[in-house]
């Protein structure tokens, strides 16, 4: 009995480093977007926002969406790397991981020359 529970536990651990481990090897060149690297993060979200966005102040267009929550994947990446026990964090970064796909999904969909154009500037891989 207690060795099946230790069984999922080591289960479900190589599961979230296998995640953590895609998210390294995927790293985000969001870092490369934003010029000093140690300004606020309000100051990065204002100029992803200036970068990505189709016209001033737009925040709803996927390229500003995919962008920001790449932003959040990396600051939570960052986070989970020196906290490795931080469960919750971890189940965070997997939500925005996912929407950020659900919404690269749709602008795929949508427009495929502009889904292509923004992955290459982003970094991903697919």
């Amino acid at each position: 009995m207690v060795k099946v529970k230790e069984d999922k536990k080591k289960k479900k651990i190589t599961k979230v480093a296998k995640v953590v481990k895609v998210v390294k090897e995927s790293k985000v060149k969001v870092k490369k977007i934003v010029e000093a690297p140690k300004v606020a993060l309000e100051d990065d979200k204002q100029k992803i926002i200036d970068k990505f966005g189709q016209k001033k102040g737009d925040t709803g267009s996927p390229e500003v969406q995919v962008a920001l929550l790449s932003l959040k994947i990396d600051k939570l990446a960052e986070h989970l790397e020196v906290n490795k026990k931080d469960n919750h964090s971890r189940r965070g970064l997997l939500k925005v991981i996912a929407k950020r796909r659900r919404i690269l999904n749709y602008l795929e969909k949508l427009d495929e020359k502009r889904y292509k154009k923004l992955i290459k500037e982003i970094g991903l891989k697919k």
